[in-house]
């Protein structure tokens, strides 16, 4: 397990904290296991909800972007605990947004402590060339008094930003 650090401009409510561990399966699924600390209760879980909706980011969600080792391509995936969830396209940094196309419908379960996101990889090659992928794991959590967190294996200088290459930390494949 690696763990995710808050912004420092934006800090965890006091006793969160976040690691994460991911493999990818023979049939081209990434799971990603987010493990969550909160012994005084301070995050907000979103309300069930199903399918492919904007804006997850804007509560508690769960991210992953995968990035070509090849160029400037890149997928985000935001999966809410609600069970919604969101795919985009970008051709380069925050350009050229659009929906991505998944093979099946990602997937988010658990409870509070533990959630386990499950990510189809099929297609990606097409956005992104082969593997192996640039990876950044991250999560904005929000807190009951409506604080949020932005947290990240790594973080770019400046304010929170996700789709930066700093946050690019790991690999895939």
């Amino acid at each position: 397990m690696l763990q995710l650090y808050a912004h420092p401009a934006f800090p965890a409510p006091d006793g969160v904290a976040l690691s994460v561990g991911w493999s990818v399966s023979d049939h081209q699924v990434l799971t990603i296991a987010y493990h969550i600390t909160d012994p005084g209760n301070r995050i907000l879980w979103p309300a069930p909800a199903q399918g492919r909706s904007d804006g997850l980011w804007q509560h508690t969600c769960f991210e992953a972007f995968i990035g070509s080792t090849l160029g400037p391509a890149y997928a985000e995936f935001n999966l809410a605990p609600s069970g919604a969830w969101a795919a985009y396209a970008f051709d380069d940094y925050r350009a050229g947004m659009r929906d991505f196309a998944v093979s099946a419908d990602p997937q988010i379960a658990g409870a509070a402590g533990r959630w386990t996101a499950k990510i189809p990889l099929a297609g990606l090659d097409a956005l992104l060339g082969p593997a192996p992928w640039r990876l950044a794991v991250t999560a904005v959590i929000e807190a009951t008094d409506g604080a949020k967190s932005y947290w990240s294996l790594a973080h770019p200088p400046g304010k929170p930003d996700f789709h930066h290459p700093d946050c690019f930390a790991a690999r895939l494949g």
